[in-house]
């Protein structure tokens, strides 16, 4: 076992624990449980809501399954990863002081909430909660399964061993703390990220006998490690620039994102976070892919692609320093990993079971049924992560498309368009995850696109189309807020 290393991850972890369990003391003495455990009191200043963004977003497939992938494709994805940048300003641009406004006026603690007060449609409810609970089990299903990867590479350890370790550490803070131990936690998270990858990539470069001496080996191993195309020329401009959609504008309809737009606290914190954010997650992104192509020659021969980060920390870099930088991809699967635990348990208990089942449950009850389904959830992925595939990547962006899909008009069109309507709404959903179901399983990159993007495409006419054919069915007209 290498105690060098995993003593100073365990401090950055145990500091991390130490503010749960702070923020947990604010919610056992808190008047609103529910607005301040899946929302943090909406009191998020704008270095906070950009760090929480950030290091939500940057998942286990940004600092785990990415370099993977780049170390399999080369350059070319480091392209196409980058096409992430804008994440941050879209989901604020778009949804914003506007989003923040109708979400208060509404009461709103999850998207869910705004959806059901804005097409006041139990089937627009229900479809939503199922979408989130399906596609959201795949994504935390990468995010276990990427710490566990780190802690099983880190130590020596068998993977099972790993991802019990790994699951009991974030069930036990999550649990306690909600989202202000999320969002606290968050903070600090994106700052050891960012200096962690920056620290590494710079270790790489010097370990591999500089830029020019990488490239030149990388170009020798094979000529298309160092262009845009991957290195079996699958990346193609038409891929490249379609995958902006899935991790560049669709974005906005990630659950997990979209209720960080509605918990800051004014619009001077919004505006930091905007510029923050985009800064911070332009240099993680680039510095966390590039670290993937870049281990290639110094470490060659990698099978499993989720292993590379880990490996390459502990061969360029002291024993203490790969702890303490290894911190930062643990810190960004955290993060990610109590943000969807806390989103899966708020459409179970706020949008099904207060909405549908027992509207007028008691304060206690709704307490102890969202600490409850939290620790369920966090066991039903542990199960689910005992069999991992060798790229979690690829989980991760198919959970990705799959809420993009069903959300992205509902919300947007919802927030901006008055004529938009539940039938409109409840028909672009079923449409756009019913469509990238059936791309993804049987058609993959249709016209060379990724598969998300014909379902968002169609899903926007569909939307169009019934919203307007529909209008004499609807009793009372919608009035826009903000």
């Amino acid at each position: 076992m290498n105690w060098q290393a995993l003593i100073p991850l365990i401090g950055v972890l145990l500091i991390i624990f130490a503010v749960g369990i702070w923020a947990g003391k604010y919610i056992r003495s808190s008047n609103n449980f529910m607005q301040d455990y899946f929302l943090g009191g909406r009191s998020l200043g704008g270095f906070v809501l950009a760090m929480t963004m950030t290091a939500t977003y940057g998942s286990a497939s940004s600092f785990i399954g990415g370099p993977g992938t780049a170390y399999t494709e080369g350059l070319g994805w480091v392209l196409l990863a980058m096409t992430q940048v804008s994440t941050g300003y879209f989901v604020l641009m778009v949804l914003g002081k506007k989003f923040a406004i109708v979400t208060r006026h509404y009461k709103a603690l999850t998207m869910v909430d705004f959806l059901k007060e804005r097409y006041r449609s139990k089937w627009v409810v229900l479809f939503s909660a199922f979408s989130i609970i399906v596609f959201i089990f795949s994504a935390m299903a990468a995010q276990w399964i990427g710490g566990a990867r780190l802690i099983e590479s880190l130590i020596g350890i068998p993977y099972t061993t790993a991802l019990f370790i790994f699951a009991l550490f974030v069930l036990v803070y999550v649990v306690i703390g909600g989202f202000r131990a999320v969002a606290l936690t968050d903070a600090i998270q994106g700052t050891v990220m960012f200096v962690g990858t920056l620290i590494l990539l710079i270790a790489t470069i010097i370990a591999g006998g500089g830029l020019p001496n990488i490239m030149s080996d990388l170009a020798a191993e094979n000529p298309n490690l160092v262009t845009p195309y991957g290195a079996e020329g699958t990346l193609t401009p038409a891929f490249v620039s379609s995958f902006w959609i899935l991790v560049g504008v669709g974005v906005v309809a990630l659950p997990q994102i979209t209720v960080r737009a509605m918990s800051y606290k004014d619009s001077r914190s919004m505006h930091r976070a905007i510029i923050i954010g985009t800064i911070v997650v332009g240099i993680i992104m680039l510095n966390m892919h590039l670290i993937g192509v870049l281990a290639r020659p110094i470490l060659p021969g990698i099978e499993v692609g989720d292993k590379v980060m880990p490996l390459i920390a502990l061969e360029v870099l002291p024993n203490w320093l790969a702890g303490l930088v290894l911190a930062a991809p643990m810190a960004a699967i955290m993060s990610t990993v109590d943000s969807l635990l806390l989103l899966v348990s708020s459409s179970i208990v706020k949008d099904v079971y207060l909405n549908y089942i027992q509207p007028q449950a008691s304060h206690r009850r709704v307490k102890r049924l969202s600490i409850g389904i939290t620790a369920i959830l966090g066991v039903i992925v542990f199960l689910m992560a005992l069999n991992p595939p060798d790229l979690i990547i690829w989980l991760n962006l198919f959970a990705f498309g799959g809420l993009e899909a069903a959300f992205i008009w509902p919300i947007v069109m919802g927030l901006y368009w008055k004529k938009g309507n539940k039938y409109g709404a409840l028909a672009s959903m079923v449409t756009g995850v019913g469509l990238y179901i059936l791309s993804d399983s049987f058609f993959p990159q249709p016209f060379g696109l990724h598969s998300v993007v014909l379902p968002v495409i169609i899903s926007f006419f569909v939307y169009v189309f019934v919203s307007l054919s529909t209008q004499d069915k609807e009793n009372s007209s919608v009035e826009l807020i903000g």
